[in-house]
């Protein structure tokens, strides 16, 4: 009877005990339901992160073209190299998945990427890492160099698949480009130029995707849900790569030359405003960034006072106020102006001349007479309708305003002869259309349209007319005087062979940071402003050097020659009037077509062929389709070959010569101004593309 009561008891406790139990493990069970925090952790996160992955899909980035299509700047293949050195990942001893031998690997990829053996080592070393990556040694590696460290054959390497901003033709137009580069989020960002200014258009729309996954990070079945990226608007700018190169050459064959802290040489369409090329010397490579040690582009963001250019200006000040009589004397050489003394370039002057001669030399006694006679409202008011001391609004990044200061009478007398006052060479550009506009003023623009991913032009520019600000009469005047300056002025040396050209030189003195101005025969800013054909103009020119050691003249060689190579290329050495109308030749398009009936059919319209290689079919060609030519001219045509024959180009321009080997992918050097006299490579062989061909150019 005992027994039994003890055993009823025992059920009893258990019974409560069990209840008890159920009744706790329900509270926890309603406090996780309904808590999303448990013991600290967030369970939905926690759930949500072993589950499901959310994912960027990144936007394809927009390419950058010239104003005919050519690449300027794109999206390629890159890589990350990666050594894996955790054992963990070798199952099969006789093919290792990990890097066995450090010694040996860390000096093969020391060799091939140009680390030192021993940082390559100590990434080696890294103690309990299962991989490592090289800085930036392993990053952004091309094709060819992911296939060359493949070839070492090397255990436990290998690679993280990306993209990367590539800028096909290197260093042109660097400062108007810009340069585009992968955060470490992954994405491609510009930082400078276009590239920086347009950004958001070229980036596109990233979209995502949420999937579930697996304990080891695989996708299970099909995604939550996935929002399709928008890829970028490709752009095309007003550049046209022929004439950017021409102007690439010749500053760098300036700097080959001479001595100077940096130049800027630009052209525009002279009835549009389109910037049609724009070069900086120094540049630098986009790719790799070398040379980037200044990050303003000259075009908008260099102010300086600009010199004798800013004649042209206050010359047209003094007509549009009905004070200028071109035959009018004055006594050169100095003039007394609030208690200083203003002297022409050469101290002495010419004696007695009028106004007309004295724009011809470059009088700055001449531009102050008509100065004073204007007064300083009238000066700066006319200046500032001309958009000096204000922004123009290219579609550029770091653009100045520059300054204008013309309060007191000293500063009217400097401020007409380009001294005392800044300016920017796209301002001077901007007013200088004016001229080949019957007196109205037009905004230069350097984009030509924006495409987006479906083919639709969202944005296109073109001729933007800013009003008239000079009367036809003073256009017509100032565009002799222009003319007199180049053919009746000090100095022939600004003539180019095959062309007319009107202009104006510049020579500035460099303002002191310590006061007054610099002293010694480099310390000026020489620059030249022109427009050519005289008879019908088509581009507007503007270059400025600072500090070079070879003067004027060696600016006047740059200006000349690459005028000349413009003028060729775009067959506008005569005026139209003097043409044969039935010899100007409009090209097709002769890609994908037979290289022998393409020749043929070239040859019965007088025009030379020279065909680049031995293959049947044309790959590329120059000048591009729809592009007129004289009957004479040369052709390009490239076929599908690996080999070329090294041409006789004795005679050739230095814009023929870039063509031919842009073509084919030669490096090339040029030396002086011409045409090709004398070069390195063979005639008749093989041409070795590892090579640079080395042309000496003579004027003829």
């Amino acid at each position: 009877m005992k027994k039994k009561r003890s055993r009823v008891r025992v059920n009893r406790i258990f019974i409560v005990l069990f209840f008890f139990a159920f009744f706790c493990a329900i509270i926890k069970l309603s406090y996780v339901a309904l808590s999303p925090t448990v013991d600290g952790t967030n369970l939905t996160e926690f759930v949500s992160n072993r589950n499901t992955a959310k994912e960027t899909l990144y936007a394809s980035r927009g390419n950058i073209y010239d104003v005919y299509g050519e690449v300027l700047a794109k999206n390629v293949n890159s890589y990350t190299l990666i050594a894996y050195l955790s054992e963990s990942r070798t199952t099969n001893p006789d093919n290792p998945q990990h890097v066995v031998d450090k010694e040996k690997t860390a000096r093969a990829l020391s060799e091939v990427l140009g680390m030192s053996y021993e940082y390559a080592l100590s990434r080696l070393n890294v103690e309990d890492a299962y991989q490592v990556e090289f800085g930036i040694y392993g990053r952004d590696l091309t094709e060819n160099k992911k296939a060359e460290i493949e070839a070492l054959d090397l255990d436990g390497i290998g690679f993280i698949s990306g993209s990367k901003r590539y800028y096909k033709q290197g260093s042109a137009a660097s400062y108007i480009i810009g340069y585009a580069r992968t955060n470490d989020d992954g994405e491609i960002v510009g930082e400078m130029g276009i590239e920086s200014y347009y950004n958001d258009e070229l980036k596109g729309t990233d979209g995502e995707t949420m999937y579930s996954k697996d304990a080891y990070g695989y996708q299970m079945g099909d995604a939550y849900y996935t929002i399709d990226p928008v890829s970028g608007s490709d752009i095309y700018l007003t550049i046209d790569s022929q004439i950017q190169l021409i102007l690439e050459d010749t500053l760098n064959t300036l700097e080959e030359n001479y001595n100077f802290s940096w130049a800027t040489f630009t052209v525009m369409d002279a009835k549009t405003g389109a910037i049609v090329g724009s070069a900086s010397s120094p540049d630098f490579n986009p790719n790799t960034l070398e040379g980037l040690t200044n990050y303003v582009n000259p075009l908008v963001g260099y102010t300086y006072e600009p010199g004798s250019t800013m004649k042209i200006f206050s010359w047209l000040a003094a007509m549009e106020n009905g004070v200028y009589d071109g035959e009018e004397e004055f006594m050169s050489g100095s003039i007394e102006v609030a208690g200083a003394t203003i002297y022409d370039f050469n101290n002495a002057g010419w004696g007695t001349i009028d106004f007309d001669t004295g724009f011809a030399y470059s009088s700055n006694v001449g531009a102050t007479n008509l100065a004073l006679k204007l007064g300083t409202e009238k000066l700066r008011s006319f200046y500032e309708s001309l958009g000096f001391g204000s922004k123009t609004g290219i579609e550029l990044p770091g653009e100045e305003n520059g300054v204008l200061r013309i309060t007191y009478e000293s500063e009217l007398a400097t401020a007409s002869f380009g001294q005392g006052i800044t300016t920017t060479p796209i301002q001077t550009l901007q007013a200088l259309s004016l001229l080949t506009n019957d007196g109205v003023m037009l905004k230069p623009y350097i984009v030509d349209k924006i495409v987006d991913e479906n083919g639709e032009v969202t944005y296109e520019g073109g001729r933007t007319e800013l009003g008239s600000k000079v009367s036809s009469e003073s256009v017509d005047k100032m565009y002799e005087l222009m003319y007199d300056v180049v053919y009746n002025g000090l100095s022939t040396i600004w003539q180019p062979n095959n062309v007319t050209l009107a202009g104006k030189t510049g020579t500035a003195q460099i303002a002191n940071p310590n006061g007054g101005y610099l002293t010694g025969s480099t310390n000026y800013i020489r620059s030249f402003a022109g427009i050519f054909p005289y008879e019908d103009p088509e581009y507007i020119i503007y270059i400025s050097v600072k500090q070079i050691d070879g003067g004027s003249s060696a600016v006047a060689n740059a200006v000349t020659s690459a005028v000349e190579s413009i003028a060729n290329y775009a067959n506008i050495t005569n005026t139209e009037s003097d043409l044969d109308l039935t010899k100007i030749i409009e090209l097709s398009n002769y890609m994908s077509s037979s290289v022998e009936a393409t020749t043929e059919e070239l040859e019965k319209l007088n025009l030379k062929v020279i065909k680049l290689g031995t293959g049947d079919v044309i790959i590329n060609q120059y000048p591009l389709k729809g592009t007129k030519v004289l009957s004479g001219s040369k052709v390009f045509l490239l076929t599908n070959s690996t080999e070329f024959t090294m041409p006789d180009i004795t005679g050739w321009s230095s814009s023929e010569v870039m063509n031919f080997c842009n073509l084919i992918g030669l490096k090339f050097t040029f030396t002086g101004y011409g045409v090709v006299s004398s070069f390195n490579l063979p005639v008749g062989e093989i041409i070795d593309l590892t090579k640079t061909l080395e042309v000496t150019l003579e004027t003829v």
